[in-house]
């Protein structure tokens, strides 16, 4: 019997796509005869994962999970949104937030760590599903919030199962204060989040370029009003504070009584709660934001399977 070497098991991942420990077991299965080894993962249905590699995957969950003042939202995707009602995928991707929350955002750490219960890393665990499920799939990103004094609070919306939907949300509040106030106002200000979607906790946080891109917008349409050069500068200015209000959380009104700013909310609160509270970060995950989904012509692909 030939010697599973690490250079076999690496030629056969080559070869296949399949998963580590899976081309490994192929390996001890054929004993060490790599085509032989090839036709054990085709049979298996593991080497079609590679070719399922290049398709679109938008579908899928987020997931969320919290312990005391650290969270972690992870976003895993699938081709279509019948595999997230699948009871394996969930079982993933809730497995994987619990990682990321014990180990941190790095995807390449989170893809190596051991899967629990699955004797896989979350890589080749991944690699098995697409197999057994049959549709492309990918860890796409995954952030963590931590906050000390202070709890990270959670939120999913269009809610699955708990800790898993279609946008999950962080709220990172920082402060001395009883931790169920805390928990209470961070869950509300996480439905905020969800609804509103801000790009940043405050006017300073926000990205210079996106400031200085929205000032250009504004200058040219001001410019087409043909009004004097002060008079352009004090229209910008007051436009930019519109901006501001959309964009920026703790400008925003709050969306549950569609009055307060946020900035007052919070003030309330720690009045409230007796100690001053902070919005240290927020993150929101909506699922599949920014990838091109591609769009079938299902009627053209029913009448090629019937030609084929």
């Amino acid at each position: 019997m030939a010697e599973i070497t690490a250079a076999l098991v690496k030629d056969l991942r080559e070869k296949t796509g399949a998963g580590m420990m899976d081309c490994k077991k192929a390996l001890n299965e054929t004993a060490g005869d790599i085509e032989a080894a090839v036709d054990w993962l085709r049979k298996k249905g593991l080497s079609a994962a590679a070719k399922k590699a290049g398709r679109v995957a938008a579908e899928g969950l987020v997931g969320v999970a919290a312990s005391g003042g650290k969270g972690a939202v992870v976003e895993i995707n699938a081709e279509t949104d019948f595999v997230a009602r699948n009871d394996t995928f969930q079982a993933l991707v809730r497995g994987t937030t619990e990682l990321a929350l014990a180990i941190g955002a790095d995807l390449d750490k989170i893809k190596a760590a051991a899967f629990p219960g699955a004797g896989r890393s979350v890589a080749d665990q991944l690699t098995h599903l697409i197999a057994t499920i049959g549709e492309n799939m990918s860890l796409r990103r995954a952030l963590v919030l931590s906050v000390n004094p202070g709890v990270v609070v959670t939120y999913v919306h269009n809610q699955l199962v708990p800790g898993l939907g279609k946008i999950g949300v962080l709220v990172a509040l920082e402060s001395s204060a009883p931790a169920d106030k805390l928990a209470a106002l961070g869950k509300q200000l996480a439905m905020h989040v969800a609804a509103a979607n801000p790009q940043s906790v405050s006017v300073a946080d926000l990205d210079p370029k996106s400031v200085e891109r929205e000032r250009n917008i504004l200058i040219e349409q001001a410019r087409a009003s043909g009004r004097p050069e002060n008079i352009i500068e004090k229209m910008v200015e007051g436009r930019l504070r519109k901006f501001y209000e959309e964009v920026v959380m703790t400008e925003q009104v709050f969306v549950v009584d569609g009055e307060t700013r946020i900035s007052k909310v919070i003030e309330n609160a720690a009045k409230d709660a007796g100690a001053p509270i902070k919005l240290a970060g927020f993150a929101r995950f909506a699922l599949g934001e920014g990838i091109q989904k591609e769009h079938s012509d299902f009627a053209a692909e029913v009448a090629a399977a019937v030609k084929g």
